[in-house]
């Protein structure tokens, strides 16, 4: 018991010296400030006495909602630990993906209620994604604004895995087809729409890896077409400029809305 306890005083007091150190990037400083705050540290605690994560290193990335930061678990394995924004939040564009969700019938409108709303969306799109068999991170656990989930990457090295649209596809019209596969896959078998799906949301990985899913609708949602669309257009845009002659995105979105219904 000891020894855990002197294990959460380092934890804590590593956090604390990441957070409060002003570093000579200000830029750095403000992201780390941001994030990191009281409510969070005591989540991470949390998930540390659980055995979900021991150790936690630099950022994998940096969004307007969260930052992803490299991790381990008790035994040493890589995770990837997102953690929420809560007070530099903005979170006035998420209402429009989870009001109405079944899922979340008291939606909380101030962002400390919101946000951990917010990451148990994304905790519940993963397993749902997850269990339907599209590539998306593993989720692994969840408190309040803090998500843990599958490092996606090379585990040995603890290098994280680029977004495709910084690597060379070697055969740009089978990725596409099996990223079209995937929004099928997500819509038919998850029952979901990813809603913002693009180049700069997945990773390459022996492959394209789905992320970013917090704002993806359930197939009910009253816009879920439009996203379906608006997802498909961004995604063949991209390939076409990769020399892929796609189908229509309409053409597409009619084939998938089709499958789903039967």
């Amino acid at each position: 018991m000891k020894d855990l306890d002197k294990k959460h005083e380092r934890f804590l007091s590593e956090l604390d010296r990441r957070k409060m150190k002003r570093r000579k990037d200000s830029d750095e400083f403000k992201v780390v400030e941001g994030v990191i705050d009281t409510s969070t540290l005591k989540a991470l605690y949390k998930l540390l006495g659980r055995g979900t994560i021991n150790a936690l290193y630099g950022s994998i990335s940096t969004g307007k909602e969260a930052n992803v930061y490299a991790g381990e678990d008790v035994e040493g394995t890589p995770v990837a630990v997102k953690i929420y924004r809560i007070s530099t939040a903005e979170t006035d564009y998420m209402l429009e993906y989870i009001i109405g969700d079944p899922r979340f019938k008291r939606v909380g409108r101030r962002s400390r209620t919101l946000i951990p709303q917010w990451a148990l969306k994304e905790y519940k799109n993963l397993h749902r994604y997850h269990e339907a068999g599209v590539r998306v991170p593993k989720p692994l656990d969840i408190q309040q604004n803090v998500l843990v989930m599958e490092f996606i990457g090379d585990v040995d090295s603890g290098t994280p895995a680029r977004l495709m649209k910084n690597v060379e596809i070697e055969s740009p019209v089978d990725t596409f087809n099996e990223i079209i596969d995937m929004i099928q896959t997500g819509y038919v078998k998850a029952g979901l729409v990813h809603a913002d799906l693009s180049e700069y949301n997945i990773l390459w990985h022996n492959g394209p890896v789905v992320i970013d899913v917090s704002q993806a609708v359930l197939k009910t949602h009253d816009n879920a077409k439009r996203y379906m669309l608006r997802d498909i257009s961004n995604i063949t845009t991209f390939f076409q400029k990769l020399g892929v002659e796609a189908e229509n995105p309409i053409e597409i979105a009619k084939e998938i809305l089709s499958s789903g219904e039967e």
